[in-house]
């Protein structure tokens, strides 16, 4: 069922493994490192053809001196005073919707929570008008608020999924005996479930960072201008009218990639016990 430990492998099996293993790393980074080194070239060697070859000169701290002299600084707030209170809302509702629906045993159970995930399997391009008309009506067109509220109640169905099946993980007999000490249910919730979900938080915060971080498509749809757009959306702002500016574009990108990158790393050690809890025994 699960593939062999590469150590157990004969020795050729090993030694290509060794041999492949930077091969495939560098085409993995690849184009990290293309948008790096177009980050540090200097715009007249795009003007000329001059993409893969070694730069004419290095504009690292001109490149990156114009993006943030730009309205970067602007979009990277907007992106942080939407991912945050989405991380936020999304974790905290699915933690309350994931106990009521892996506690509590009733009819009609399993239709709730396939209602919570359903929306995960609409392709966005089928949401993009309704949603868009909606947040026109509501008058949230083109705000952070209106961004917020929808990767709220879009992600909160994934979140759901994540902390219903991690809570049914968790021994029940924890919350009969609170039951039998007579706790009330939200002091049960409150402190004998959420905080063995902790890793489960953890790990679920940094997806759903990454997620709303980078997401480019409802940024372009819901919002429009430096006063609302992420990051994401912001850095096509540096497109000239007739080309686009790639130095620019490239140092943005490096510069919005940051922040995920960095949660990623101080959260690495939650992230991964929130994943692997309840693999083995």
């Amino acid at each position: 069922m699960f593939p062999k430990p590469i150590k157990k492998s004969s020795r050729a099996w090993q030694l290509g493994y060794q041999a492949l293993l930077p091969i495939v790393m560098l085409l993995w980074l690849a184009p990290l490192l293309a948008v790096a080194l177009f980050s540090i070239r200097p715009d007249s060697d795009f003007l000329v053809g001059n993409y893969w070859g070694w730069p004419s000169s290095f504009e690292m701290i001109k490149n990156y001196g114009m993006v943030f002299g730009s309205a970067m600084p602007r979009y990277i707030m907007n992106s942080f005073l939407i991912t945050i209170p989405t991380v936020i809302g999304a974790v905290a509702l699915s933690c309350m919707t994931g106990f009521a629906l892996g506690v509590y045993k009733f009819r009609g159970n399993l239709l709730i929570f396939f209602m919570f995930i359903a929306g995960n399997f609409v392709p966005f391009q089928i949401l993009m008008v309704p949603v868009r008309d909606l947040t026109l009506d509501m008058g949230l067109y083109n705000t952070k608020t209106g961004l917020v509220l929808f990767h709220i109640a879009f992600q909160t169905g994934f979140c759901t999924l994540f902390m219903r099946n991690f809570i049914k993980a968790l021994p029940y007999e924890l919350i009969e005996a609170a039951r039998v000490e007579g706790i009330a249910e939200w002091r049960i919730f409150w402190y004998v479930v959420l905080p063995l979900m902790k890793p489960a938080i953890a790990a679920l915060s940094v997806l759903i960072f990454t997620f709303i971080w980078n997401d480019y498509f409802w940024a372009i749809v819901l919002t429009q201008g430096e006063n609302a757009q992420p990051v994401t959306a912001g850095i096509t702002s540096f497109n000239a009218q007739f080309r686009a500016m790639y130095h620019l574009m490239s140092a943005g990108s490096i510069i919005a990639a940051l922040p995920p990158v960095l949660m990623f790393f101080l959260m690495q050690k939650h992230f991964i016990a929130g994943l692997t809890l309840g693999a083995v025994k």
